[in-house]
């Protein structure tokens, strides 16, 4: 028999007229998978979950130990509100299991749920809020182009703002989904967007922003424009990034605020921004997972390449924004949108409760401008930079011994083998800049 739970929610679906379930989860890359099924499905997938073929997913599993199940979380069912001419269409994001039940150890999902498990048993509970930059450009002849939408500018309106009137349905859709939209605005780049939801916990977190991504992308193409979460779609302008605040509550409360302390930053706070500072140069493997996303991380362009943190100095990687009390927050600045948000949250984790148990002191706070800094002045201020590759990321990742057992020995073979091949293709391709820069010389 079905528990009371799955009971009220297969009456729910019968309620809805849904005529389709989508069961969703992320393979390694962060790129949302799903298997649809019919509602006469519904109660299986609740009670025993749904079986597929994990060898055909990036990273996944070996073909000999592809059987694989999909089992729903009931807190994540929703309708997409643009799906509703033919009866509506649920969705259910999943945790990946073996047919005897144990958690798959190649799931983003469950590596999160394991990191935020062990800071609970210290008393935390760990919320992040991401803002996720994106672009939109037209589509030409029914392709992508990399035309722009719009010549607006940071926070222009329209009729400047072309896609306002797109922005405002992706807005409203997530509202219908659940989300609580605090802000939506264009960006500093030509066709270039911002929504930002109210922050939560890291695993609901993680779940908006694949939710949001799948969302933003579909109503776009629906408007005839693509939507890319790209890091850096196009050279000489800004790229997109994904800062994402973090913050430790306890007993209802905010660890990182003390109000009688310099600043009103707790030890708790300053030590976990001193983990994340130690452990960044792994971090940024998954933070920042393509080759693309490493012409975003360069001086110029409002990216952080220098590892540093302040309480104003927005060229810092982790920033104080000014709001104390429930508010105080830790911005870590470098992550952008291709990365994986259950991994990305889960090591920006790991490293800050590592920072919090060993009480890591942070480097002194770096309040001036770190870009117009030589680099003999950011030497002496003990200011070093971020990897600008993924090859060198990757290998910080694996020396790491702390983010390598938070992952897991499947999730960093098969992440390095990625890097490995993708780097490889990229080194050997003759690309467009070669060709204007040597082919009429030689």
């Amino acid at each position: 028999m079905p528990s009371d739970e799955v009971t009220a929610l297969l009456e729910r679906i019968k309620a809805d007229n849904v005529k389709f379930i989508r069961l969703q989860f992320s393979d390694l890359q962060g790129q949302p998978k799903n298997v649809a099924i019919p509602p006469i499905q519904a109660e299986k997938a609740l009670t025993d979950g749904i079986s597929f073929d994990g060898s055909s997913i990036e990273g996944f599993a070996r073909i000999e130990e592809s059987d694989m199940v999909l089992k729903p979380d009931i807190s994540t069912y929703t309708l997409l509100p643009w799906r509703t001419d033919e009866g509506a269409v649920a969705r259910f994001i999943c945790d990946v299991k073996f047919p005897d039940g144990r958690a798959f150890e190649g799931d983003p999902r469950h590596i999160l749920k394991k990191v935020v498990a062990d800071a609970a048993k210290d008393g935390y509970e760990f919320n992040t809020g991401p803002e996720l930059e994106f672009f939109l450009f037209k589509m030409i002849d029914g392709r992508p182009s990399l035309e722009f939408q719009d010549h607006g500018g940071y926070f222009d309106l329209a009729p400047t703002d072309l896609a306002e009137n797109v922005r405002r349905a992706i807005v409203l859709a997530l509202t219908e989904m659940g989300f609580v939209v605090e802000a939506s605005h264009h960006e500093v780049a030509k066709s270039q967007h911002e929504i930002d939801f109210k922050y939560g916990p890291a695993l609901q977190m993680a779940d908006n922003v694949v939710t949001f991504k799948f969302a933003t992308k579909t109503i776009a193409l629906m408007n005839n424009l693509h939507a890319t979460f790209m890091a850096k779609p196009i050279y000489g302008i800004n790229g997109s990034g994904m800062h994402t605040n973090c913050s430790l509550f306890k007993d209802g409360e905010n660890a990182f605020f003390d109000p009688d302390a310099p600043l009103q930053l707790s030890e708790t706070a300053l030590h976990f921004i001193g983990g994340v500072l130690k452990h960044i140069r792994g971090i940024t493997r998954i933070a920042n997972p393509t080759i693309n996303s490493y012409k975003r991380l360069v001086p110029g362009y409002e990216a952080p390449v220098y590892i540093s943190w302040s309480t104003s100095n927005r060229t810092a990687l982790c920033r104080v924004p000014s709001p104390r009390g429930k508010s105080t927050r830790m911005e870590l600045r470098s992550p952008d949108p291709t990365c994986n948000p259950y991994l990305t949250f889960a090591v920006i984790l790991a490293a800050g409760m590592d920072g919090v148990r060993n009480r890591i002191e942070p480097p002194a706070s770096a309040d001036q401008n770190i870009f117009e800094l030589s680099p003999e002045e950011r030497t002496a201020a003990g200011i070093d930079v971020l990897p600008d590759n993924p090859m060198e990321a990757n290998q910080y990742l694996l020396e790491d011994d702390l983010l390598c057992s938070v992952l897991g020995d499947h999730v960093v073979e098969n992440l390095t083998k990625l890097t490995e091949m993708e780097w490889d293709s990229y080194r050997s391709m003759v690309h467009p800049w070669e060709v204007e820069h040597y082919f009429y010389q030689h």
